[in-house]
């Protein structure tokens, strides 16, 4: 199973996409919102200014890329 971890913050359109595409295919997965200070912290130190930001074990997706994260999850669609 992959360590999945995505970090939001509230009235994010995209970020709501990706929860959601997550949750349609039961992939469980870690929120972070930024609005706690930890979290914001965290996403700076993986040089990421927006979100959503997904990390998927050790790789960093700084953009909503289907292919991508399936490809990392071994999903085939």
């Amino acid at each position: 199973m992959k360590n999945v971890i995505i970090y939001t913050q509230d009235q994010c359109p995209p970020c709501q996409f990706v929860k959601q595409y997550f949750d349609q295919n039961e992939i469980d997965y870690t929120e972070k919102n930024i609005k706690n200070s930890k979290y914001k912290s965290e996403l700076i130190d993986l040089d990421s200014f927006s979100t959503p930001t997904v990390l998927i074990d050790d790789k960093v997706f700084y953009q909503v890329d289907i292919e991508s994260f399936n490809k990392a999850l071994g999903i085939t669609q």
